[in-house]
């Protein structure tokens, strides 16, 4: 009966086709996100297995020296909610909306600054604008390989 659940499962993630992200594990799925925090960008990944649950690492843009590491849970008919927590004390709760398996977009709030927080994942940048809620007078603008947060 596991095997057959195993086989089932990986026959589901092999019918998603092209929408696969590029790094993914045989139960497990890897990929960016992108997210605005306090008013400032921080890019990362999240990582999600097959039951719902997952992780997620952020890195703030302007500060590397500043993390966020979180646990979320999802499930296609709920969406998800998390929790995050900051190298500087600061910490965020947040739900989401699954766009697809791979890809969603959510907000919270950044509780230490008693701020907004949102983000989308598994999007490009230019996907993501429509979601993320930017500071008045900024933009996203992608410089190489790295993406900023720059006055319009």
């Amino acid at each position: 009966m596991i095997k057959q659940t195993l086989v089932a499962a990986i026959a589901c993630i092999g019918l998603t086709g092209s929408v696969a992200p590029a790094s993914a594990g045989l139960l497990s799925s890897t990929g960016p996100v992108i997210a605005i925090l306090g008013g400032a960008l921080f890019t990362g990944t999240a990582e999600g297995h097959l039951n719902g649950a997952g992780t997620l690492a952020l890195q703030s843009q302007k500060d590397a020296s500043l993390t966020c590491k979180g646990n979320f849970t999802s499930s296609a008919e709920l969406g998800g909610k998390g929790k995050l927590d900051c190298s500087d004390g600061s910490s965020s709760t947040f739900q989401f909306k699954r766009l697809n398996l791979y890809q969603g977009h959510g907000g919270g709030t950044f509780n230490k600054h008693k701020a907004a927080m949102s983000f989308a994942y598994g999007l490009t940048a230019e996907e993501a604008k429509p979601y993320l809620k930017l500071p008045k007078g900024k933009k996203l603008e992608v410089k190489g390989k790295r993406l900023e947060l720059v006055s319009l």
